[in-house]
C-alpha cells in the first residue's frame, strides 16, 4: 500500500547533549524523579573507529517498544509494582519519557491506544505521525512519530508480513524452509519472553501448514522524509516488529528477508521519484539476539541458509547496527526476571553521506533503576529505548 503526505512548519533547534538527567512526573509525589537517558557522542565515549563526519545536517532517532497496555497483566509482570501497571500511570510515564527524549524521529512498537491517546498527545508536543495496526484481532501496531518542523513525510508503504503466505512455493519462502519444530516447542519454557503475550500457535490451525506458520499478524512501516534544510536531504525510516517466538526461527528469518527486499524496492522507488540518493535507517524490535540468523541476515545479507531469492527479488541492502559500530551491542534492551537480552536495534545503510555521531546511553546491569526487572517506576515498559544521532553530509549526491 502506498501513501503520500505533505506538511510544512518552521524549523527549530535540536536538544543539546548531556548525561543522565531527571524529570518529575505526575505518577506519585512520594517517588524519586524518573531517570532519563541522553545521547553520548562517539568522540566523548572514546570511540575512534568511525570517521569524523564533515559538517552536515544532524537529526536524532529513538526506537522503543513501549509495551502495549493490552499485554499488561499482573500475572505476566508479577515483579512489577501494580500501581505502575495501570494505564493512567503508564500512559503518563511513557509520554514523559518520549517528550523528554526529544528525538526528531520516534519508531515505536506495541503501540495501542494510538487514536485515543498517543496521536493527539504527541501532536501537542510537536510530532506528526503515521501508524499501522497489526492484522487480525491484534490491538497494537507500529508508529513513526516525527517532528513536523524537522521533516516532511513524502511517501510511505505498509509491510504486512501475512503477505508472505502468497509467496509459498513447495514449503519455502524466499529460500527459507517453513517447518514446525515439534521437539523445540515441546521443550519450550511456558514462561519464556512474550510467550503469554500472544495467542498460542496451536489454536490457530496446524503449525505444520506453512500458511498457518507465516500468518503471525506482524507489520511494519517504511517512510520517506524530506528534511527541512536547504539541501532537502531525503531519509528513509523503517520501523518494524518481528515475530516473537524463538522456536519459530524459520518465520522470523522469512520476515527479515521480506523486509530487506521491500526496503530495497522502496529505496529504488524513492531514488527515482525524487532524483536523490536517500539515506536509510531501519529500527524496531526484532525479537532476535545478536548473532542469530535474523541478525546475521540483516547485517550481512546472509545466514546459515543460502540466500535463494527469486530472479525478481531485490538483493538485500547492506546494513550496520548503530550500537555495534560504536559502543558495541548493549547487554540487554529487554529486562525482566524471565528474560534479559538484546532484541532491539537501529540499523543504517552505510555510505559516505550518513554517519552515527552519538548513541543513547542505557543502564548498566547493576543500575538501581532496573533492579527487580521492568516495567517499574523508572521504566514504564519491559524494553528500554535505544537511539542515535546521525549527521548527513551537505553533499548528498544522487
Amino acid at each position: 500500500m502506498l501513501r503520500t503526505t505533505i506538511a510544512v512548519v518552521p524549523l527549530l533547534p535540536i536538544l543539546p547533549h548531556c548525561s543522565f538527567r531527571t524529570v518529575s512526573t505526575k505518577m506519585s509525589s512520594t517517588q524519586s524523579p524518573i531517570k532519563l537517558p541522553r545521547f553520548v557522542s562517539v568522540e566523548d565515549s572514546g570511540i575512534s573507529s568511525l570517521t569524523k563526519p564533515d559538517d552536515g545536517i544532524k537529526f536524532s532517532l529513538v526506537s522503543y517498544n513501549i509495551l502495549a497496555q493490552a499485554y499488561v497483566k499482573s500475572s505476566l509482570f508479577p515483579h512489577s509494582p501494580p500501581s505502575h501497571l495501570k494505564w493512567k500511570a503508564r500512559s503518563q510515564a511513557i509520554l514523559t519519557v518520549l517528550k523528554n527524549l526529544g528525538a526528531d524521529f520516534l519508531c515505536l512498537q506495541e503501540v495501542d491506544e494510538y487514536n485515543s491517546f498517543y496521536k493527539g498527545n504527541m501532536e501537542r508536543n510537536g510530532y506528526s505521525s503515521t501508524y499501522i495496526q497489526r492484522s487480525g484481532q491484534k490491538r497494537d501496531g507500529c508508529g513513526i512519530f516525527y517532528k513536523h518542523h524537522i521533516a516532511e513525510l513524502v511517501l510511505e508503504e505498509i509491510i504486512d508480513y501475512n503477505d508472505l503466505v502468497d509467496s509459498i512455493q513447495e514449503g519455502k519462502v524466499l529460500g527459507v524452509d517453513i517447518q514446525y519444530d515439534k521437539e523445540a516447542t515441546a521443550n519450550k519454557d511456558p514462561g519464556s519472553k512474550n510467550g503469554s503475550k500472544s495467542t498460542g500457535t496451536q489454536d490457530r490451525g496446524d503449525p505444520n501448514d506453512p500458511r498457518v506458520r507465516l500468518k503471525r499478524d506482524c507489520v511494519g512501516l517504511i517512510a520517506a522524509f524530506k528534511l527541512k534544510n536547504p539541501s532537502q536531504n531525503v531519509v528513509i525510516v523503517a520501523n518494524t516488529h518481528i515475530y516473537w517466538d524463538p522456536d519459530w526461527a524459520d518465520v522470523k528469518l522469512a520476515q527479515a528477508k521480506y523486509l530487506l527486499s521491500r526496503l530495497a524496492r522502496f529505496k529504488k522507488l524513492v531514488s527515482d521519484k525524487f532524483d536523490c540518493a536517500p539515506s536509510l535507517i531501519l529500527a524496531g524490535d526484532f525479537n532476535s539476539t545478536p548473532g542469530d540468523k535474523v541478525y546475521q541476515h540483516l547485517t550481512s545479507g546472509n545466514s546459515s541458509s543460502p540466500p535463494a531469492f527469486d530472479a525478481l527479488e531485490d538483493l538485500p541492502i547492506p546494513l550496520c547496527s548503530v550500537y555495534a559500530s560504536t559502543r558495541g551491542e548493549p547487554p540487554f534492551t529487554n529486562y525482566t526476571p524471565g528474560f534479559t537480552g538484546t532484541l532491539d536495534y537501529i540499523f543504517f545503510s552505510p555510505s559516505a553521506h550518513i554517519q552515527p555521531v552519538s548513541f543513547l546511553e542505557l543502564p548498566e546491569p547493576e543500575s538501581s533503576d532496573i533492579n527487580g526487572g521492568l516495567p517499574n517506576f523508572n521504566h514504564p515498559s519491559d524494553h528500554l529505548p535505544i537511539g542515535a544521532e546521525f549527521v548527513i553530509s551537505q553533499e548528498q549526491i544522487p
